[in-house]
């Protein structure tokens, strides 16, 4: 009699727990598949930039007023970190979306693992 009762327990115990056992497997092998997935993804991606000249060219753009900052320090011209100072206000003043086209053509240059992050950041920054 007992076992009449506790046997479609037992049953049910059992199934949910061999449930909860291959949901593991099954979320432990698409996390797998994620991961080889991004690593294709940045090989290919290396490997296609490597006779790019996108990422020097961002670099110098990038670097560009901290190059000019310096030369203005040397020469002592005040005028150049002014035209810097204009440059940047200018940019800070471009459409919204522009500015993200702008940030994710430059990301996916160095390679866009992080810019999500950053994305994050500008969010968090602006309230959102």
């Amino acid at each position: 009699m007992w076992q009449t009762l506790l046997s479609p327990i037992a049953d049910l115990i059992g199934g949910y727990f061999r449930h909860k056992s291959v949901e593991k497997v099954a979320k432990h092998e698409a996390r797998l598949e994620v991961i080889r997935t991004n690593a294709n993804w940045e090989s290919k991606m290396a490997d296609a930039s490597a006779a790019s000249w996108k990422d020097e060219f961002w670099t110098l753009i990038l670097a560009l007023p901290i190059f000019m900052v310096g030369y203005a320090i040397a020469v002592d011209d005040v005028t150049v970190i002014e035209r810097v100072s204009l440059g940047f206000r200018a940019l800070s003043e471009l459409p919204e979306y522009y500015q993200y086209l702008l940030f994710l053509a430059i990301s996916a240059s160095f390679g866009i693992k992080g810019a999500d992050k950053l994305m994050q950041l500008k969010k968090n920054k602006n309230g959102v």
